[in-house]
């Protein structure tokens, strides 16, 4: 078949429209919802959940109710926890109190001989570093050996009598201020100290 220089031409163009169609890769598409097509962001007006967000409308506030239910079940046990802390750290903070206080009673009496008979001056000294509640009992205690001391007697028994001080300092009807399971409403705090006399 013999062909003139137009259907050449023709022929050329067509086959240049049909290459053109066959190796175009990138086609604009539309998407009308397909579950490919739809993975990123939706819009609000046709999918009832916020753009860029895969959630429905109410899991929001169903959480937002259901952290206000687990805080009202674990506030009344994290208040009886701290409760209770506070309540053994001041029990401690007393305690502390009344044995500094015996302690202080204590080292005002080992000064000397005459100090030790100061029953006045021991406690004046063990209720200004303590409590001015406190009861502060002191006693004088003698022995010819540390480990066998008892009173003092009127007369020395031994070559080298030793000399001891011993200041009981006490808090009687010490009240808590919350009722505690476990931990009694009233308490005594006490605290013995036991020094030797310098002489």
């Amino acid at each position: 078949m013999v062909m003139d220089g137009a259907q050449k031409n023709e022929r050329n163009l067509k086959g240049a429209g049909v290459s053109a169609n066959v190796h175009r890769t990138n086609v604009p598409r539309v998407s009308f919802g397909g579950p490919q097509e739809n993975r990123g962001t939706r819009s609000e007006g046709r999918f009832p959940f916020q753009a860029g967000r895969r959630r429905w409308p109410g899991v929001y506030s169903l959480q937002g109710g259901q952290s206000l239910v687990e805080l009202a079940l674990v506030l009344p046990l994290l208040l009886l926890l701290l409760v209770g802390v506070l309540e053994i750290g001041r029990f401690a903070y007393y305690d502390i109190l009344v044995a500094n206080a015996a302690r202080a009673g204590a080292q005002y009496g080992a000064q000397s001989l005459t100090a030790a008979a100061d029953v006045d001056g021991i406690q004046t000294a063990a209720q200004n570093d303590g409590l001015s509640t406190l009861k502060v009992t002191p006693s004088l205690l003698c022995g010819c050996s540390a480990g066998a001391l008892g009173t003092c007697p009127s007369s020395s028994v031994c070559a080298n009598p030793l000399v001891y001080i011993q200041v009981k300092a006490e808090a009687t009807d010490f009240k808590s201020l919350f009722s505690y399971p476990g931990l009694p409403a009233k308490m005594t705090l006490t605290s013995t100290v036991t020094m030797r006399v310098s002489q």
